[in-house]
Order: C-alpha cells, then sequence, then structure tokens
C-alpha cells in the first residue's frame, strides 16, 4: 500500500497563530523588564540571556522531535551530563585528542537516544518510563565514571573555547557573542531544515499525527521512532559538550531539571504535547522566553522560590492554550 505525507503538511504549517502569540510574549516580556530595570537592557546582559538559552536550547530543539511525534523524553538533562563526562574521561583522563573526545560525548548521547527508542518501538515501554529508567541510569553512570567528582579541562585551554570563544567578536570587534549562541542558532536551523524538508521530519509529524494510520499506510513505524529518539540523544550530547565548555568541567551531578526546562520551552513555543504539530522557530521563541524571564525576575531580585512558581503558572498557561487550540480546532 502506498502512503502519501500531504496530508501532514498542515500540521506541519500549523501553530502560525501559537508562535505569533509567543513572539508577542516576548517582546512583551522585554519591554516589561527593560522599563522596570535600566540594566535589563544592557548589552551584556542580552548576550548573558541567549547564552544562558544555548544550552537549553540545543536540548529543547531535540526534544521537539520526540514530543511532536506524542512522545516523551525525560532523560535530556542527565544524558546531556553522561555525555559530558564521557568527553572528560576520553580527553583528560585517557588523554586522547579533543575531536575524540567530542565525537565520543555526541556519540554517548546518540547511544542513550538509541536504546531510550528501542525500549519505547521495541519493548513497547510507554515513554514517560523508558525515558525514566534511561536518567536513572545516565545520572548513576555519571556518578560511577567520575567517581563522583567534577572533570576538569584545565590542561586542555582550547576546550572552553568551544562555548565561550568567540568567532564573531574576531570578525566584529566589540561584538563578543560566545560561541555556544551561534552553535545554538546553527543547530536550530538545522534542526528545522530536518523537520521541514526531509521524510525524517515528515514521518514525525505522521507518527503524532495518527501512529495507527501510519503504520496501516506500510511505514515501519518502530524503525522511524529508534531514529527520533537518537536525533533527541545526538543534540543531547551536543549540549553536554556546549555545558562542558562552558563550565570548563564536566559536573557528573549536574543535569537533574534541565529536561522540564526544555520540554516547557518546547511546549511554550506551540508544539503540542499531544503530538502532530510543533515548529522549531516556536522552540527558539519559547527558549529565549524561559531565559528573559528567569534573567528579568533576577534582576527584579525576585527570590528564587518564586522565580520557580512563575515560571510553573507560564507553562500552565501554555499547555491550557494548547488544549483550547485543540478543541477549537475539533
Amino acid at each position: 500500500m502506498k502512503v502519501t505525507l500531504s496530508n501532514q503538511q498542515p500540521s506541519l504549517k500549523g501553530g502560525t497563530m501559537q508562535k505569533m502569540l509567543a513572539f508577542a510574549s516576548l517582546i512583551l516580556l522585554v519591554v516589561i523588564f527593560s522599563l522596570s530595570s535600566s540594566n535589563f537592557f544592557r548589552f551584556d546582559n542580552l548576550v548573558a540571556i541567549i547564552l544562558a538559552t544555548a544550552v537549553t536550547g540545543v536540548l529543547a530543539l531535540g526534544s521537539t522531535f520526540v514530543i511532536i511525534t506524542s512522545g516523551i523524553d525525560l532523560a535530556v538533562g542527565t544524558v546531556m551530563t553522561f555525555a559530558s563526562v564521557i568527553t572528560g574521561l576520553i580527553v583528560t583522563t585517557w588523554q586522547l585528542s579533543m575531536p575524540l573526545g567530542i565525537v565520543g560525548g555526541i556519540a554517548a548521547g546518540a547511544l542513550c537516544g538509541l536504546i531510550s527508542g528501542l525500549a519505547v518501538a521495541k519493548m513497547k515501554i510507554p515513554p514517560f518510563i523508558a525515558t525514566l529508567a534511561m536518567m536513572m541510569i545516565t545520572k548513576g553512570l555519571s556518578l560511577v565514571l567520575s567517581h563522583t567528582k567534577p572533570i576538569y579541562f584545565n590542561d586542555t585551554p582550547a576546550f572552553s573555547q568551544i562555548s565561550m570563544g568567540s568567532i564573531i567578536g574576531s570578525i566584529v570587534p566589540g561584538w563578543d557573542i560566545p560561541n555556544a549562541v551561534l552553535i545554538f542558532f546553527v543547530l536550530a536551523i538545522i534542526a528545522s531544515l530536518i523537520l521541514s524538508k526531509t521524510i525524517i521530519g515528515r514521518f514525525t509529524f505522521a507518527l503524532g499525527s495518527n501512529e495507527e494510520a501510519t503504520r496501516l499506510s506500510g511505514i515501519n513505524v518502530d524503525r522511524w521512532k529508534i531514529i527520533i529518539y537518537t536525533i533527541t540523544g545526538v543534540f543531547s550530547g551536543i549540549a553536554g559538550i556546549l555545558m562542558a565548555s562552558r563550565l570548563n568541567s564536566a559536573q557528573p551531578a549536574l543535569g537533574a531539571g534541565y529536561e522540564l526546562e526544555a520540554i516547557a520551552a518546547v511546549v511554550i513555543g506551540g508544539t503540542s504535547l499531544s503530538g502532530g504539530q510543533g515548529s522549531i522557530l516556536g522552540t527558539v521563541i519559547g527558549a529565549l522566553i524561559m531565559s528573559v524571564l528567569t534573567n528579568g525576575l533576577r534582576i527584579l531580585s525576585v527570590p528564587q522560590e518564586w522565580q520557580t512558581v512563575i515560571v510553573g503558572l507560564v507553562v500552565i498557561m501554555a499547555v491550557y492554550a494548547d488544549i483550547l487550540r485543540r478543541k477549537k480546532k475539533n
């Protein structure tokens, strides 16, 4: 039986109103915080915001693929940490080259995604449980392999330049925008192209829209699920490299909680938890909203505990807006 994916294209282009609302919310937050504090709209603070967005944003890019399929990956934060630890072991403990360490870290992330995908697709374990187990496994392995101690890259000074160097600053003096920001936006473009221009993107939307119909159309659903979870693992591995480079160390206890921030960014950006709808542009906007909100509240001296409450309320409103949109569509 031949399959036609033309009926999935509206989902690809859908959610325009949600992205516009998210972008308007981002602009509104910037205006409010700029008026509330003269320190907010300074160049160095804006750079700090987009730098803070980079790691969470890369995790969110990978999470977008899984969530569009109506799945979830709770392990992206700890997989990020696991990838950074593997990189630290290769470069520091085993004294191998930095490029090999980077490849090893990304491969570790891909392997974790592959295993999660196999658990979901072949073992039929619900994504929530499968990735929760992967979160616990990678968290434990990171502590075991590092002996619960940070791994420092002091003998590899070039490693910190991956995130904190500035290619843009060397070209345009005064614009010292960290490489991590540039990498994030390049990855966003690549992810957007994959989602909108390749067969991977078409099948991602197809799985989220109607998995059973996709299976009956002759598509190997299990294989594409495994591929999509592996892609998420690759993004987590890259995020691990960026985080380790930014801190100039692999911190084995770091990572828990990042998955919630990534998922929140995806949802705020308009990707539906029910699957079948979402975009990379929306995710980028959602990640920026999270960073702007956190930075602005910090500048206004709002206590940390209330910052968490406010972010939680924003996520609830974003999910509720998705529910209302779905009801209206149906």
